[in-house]
Formats: structure tokens, C-alpha cells, sequence
């Protein structure tokens, strides 16, 4: 079986829609942390929106990342296939 080429060429809009709908969740959970008398719901939600936020610091290193291989021309930074041709 023939591996795909890696098209990375719309990684950094995806990227960025991923960051979005975060940001929209997180929101999302202040409004209702701010609405709701229920601690237990309150302890979750503050819980996720901590995993959000290092979600979103990874994500705009990984998009850095993504504008920085899409400027320099995707220079296969990612073909590990010399690397694994023995193993099998």
C-alpha cells in the first residue's frame, strides 16, 4: 500500500477554525459558570477551560509552526521514509 503525500496546504485554516471553536467553548462555560449555583458543574467546567487553554497554546504553536513550513515551501521536514525502509 502506497502512502498519501502529507497536503498540509490548508493545516493553518484548520488550525485556526480548531482555536476558534475553543475559544467559543470556553466562553461558553464562563457564561454558565456565571449562571449556575452548582458547584460541581462549576469545578468541571473551570476544569475543561484549563485543558482549553493548553489546547490553545499548543494550537498556535502548531500553527506558527504550519506559517513558518507553508513560507519556506513545505520542505518534506516530515518524510521519516529513510528512516523506517529497513524495517520492513
Amino acid at each position: 500500500m502506497e502512502n498519501k503525500p502529507d497536503d498540509r496546504r490548508d493545516n493553518v485554516e484548520k488550525i485556526q477554525k480548531n482555536i476558534d471553536a475553543t475559544m467559543r467553548n470556553m466562553e461558553a462555560a464562563e457564561e454558565l459558570i456565571g449562571k449556575t449555583d452548582n458547584e460541581s458543574l462549576k469545578e468541571k467546567l473551570n476544569e475543561k477551560n484549563k485543558r482549553r487553554r493548553s489546547a490553545l497554546e499548543s494550537m498556535r504553536f502548531e500553527i506558527a509552526d504550519e506559517v513558518h513550513a507553508r513560507e519556506e515551501g513545505y520542505e518534506d521536514e516530515y518524510d521519516f521514509s529513510d528512516e523506517y525502509e529497513d524495517e520492513y
